[in-house]
């Protein structure tokens, strides 16, 4: 087994980074806890099947449950100081290290409990501590097994993000580049300063759209990038364009994924407005209510089936794929149609970049 590697080995970032160690931190409440009610199961199907004549025997529970949390309780901290140790270790040597440090522990606790079970029963004694050590390794290397499995998978689905958002970012409608390019060159004669903004902001948008680096940036900067493609698509489409912003500079240090509003923004123009002869207006608004961000997209409702375009599709998909792979399932998007209006919601949970971008 081999574990993944990243630019630092044992930090779970909350921007859905994961970590090169494959055993989570058994620091955490949440860590423990599972171990706590794993074992303890797993003690009452012992019990259970130790009873005669009964469910289940109370008394081996009682006394093999004391012994067993005593051990998974001090294994956990064991590993969680010597973890620092463990991360800089080959999967092989961290795993076989940390059945050293549950053997250990499991024969110091054993050792003394048995003493008080089998009192002057020498041979009873090493056979329950025998015992004890068989149970525990089992335990331990299937326990050890699964957090592999589990980081493996997580490391499976952070790839295939990493993936998406790169196909995503990398993504710049053909027509959309020709079209500023041939914008820039009817300006370069007439409006030489408006000619070298628009060179400045198609550059930015490439520049972000090359740039996989950031899982999540402030709101304000993915903002930015709306105002830029805004910026070039006002000048092709003129009056018929209108922008209409409703955002809450509170929100500006929101974490949010790149190129998530920019590719909404982009439908709202492509199927909105370019096809009205009058144009329209879109509509950017952020707010927060409770723990909870909503952004919202809107403009003119499309011509009869251009919601279902494909590109549109591929684009609402993919969104959804990443936000809900960083933030989990309480991350939504959803599109909806009220009267000759068409909107684009997108809910994160209130969480901010700590940076000072």
């Amino acid at each position: 087994m081999t574990t993944g590697h990243s630019k630092n080995p044992d930090q779970d970032s909350s921007n859905g980074g994961v970590s090169g160690f494959f055993v989570p931190d058994l620091c955490r409440v949440r860590s423990v806890f599972m171990l706590v009610i794993s074992s303890e199961l797993m003690v009452m199907l012992l019990a259970m099947a130790h009873a005669r004549g009964q469910w289940i025997d109370w008394n081996y529970f009682g006394l093999v449950s004391l012994l067993v949390q005593w051990t998974v309780l001090t294994s956990a901290a064991l590993i969680c100081l010597a973890r620092p140790w463990l991360t800089g270790l080959t999967t092989t040597r961290a795993t076989l290290a940390m059945v050293i440090l549950v053997i250990a522990d499991v024969l110091l606790f054993s050792g003394v409990a048995t003493r008080f079970l089998y009192p002057g029963e020498t041979a009873a004694q090493w056979q329950a501590v025998g015992k004890s050590l068989l149970i525990a390794v089992i335990a331990t290397l299937m326990v050890l097994r699964y957090f592999y499995l589990q980081h493996q998978w997580r490391q499976q689905k952070q790839a295939e993000m990493t993936y998406r958002l790169t196909a995503l970012q990398a993504r710049i409608h053909p027509h959309f580049l020709f079209n500023s390019m041939n914008t820039i060159a009817s300006l370069i004669g007439t409006r030489p300063e408006q000619a070298e903004d628009a060179v400045l902001d198609l550059s930015e948008l490439f520049r972000a759209s090359l740039n996989t680096s950031e899982r999540l940036v402030p709101l304000k900067e993915e903002l930015a990038l709306c105002r830029r493609y805004l910026a070039l698509e006002q000048l092709r489409l003129g009056e018929r364009l209108r922008v209409d912003w409703r955002t809450d500079d509170a929100l500006n240090d929101q974490a949010i994924p790149p190129l998530t509003l920019q590719p909404l923004v982009e439908n709202a123009i492509y199927h909105g407005i370019q096809p009205r002869p009058e144009g329209g207006t879109v509509v950017i608004e952020s707010q927060r209510s409770g723990q909870y961000v909503y952004l919202l997209v809107q403009n003119p409702k499309p011509d009869s089936g251009a919601s279902n375009h494909q590109g549109n599709r591929v684009a609402i998909r993919n969104i959804q794929a990443r936000i809900q792979a960083l933030f989990g399932e309480t991350a939504v998007l959803k599109h909806s149609h009220q009267g000759e209006l068409y909107t684009v919601t997108l809910r994160l949970p209130w969480q901010t970049t700590g940076t000072s971008r």
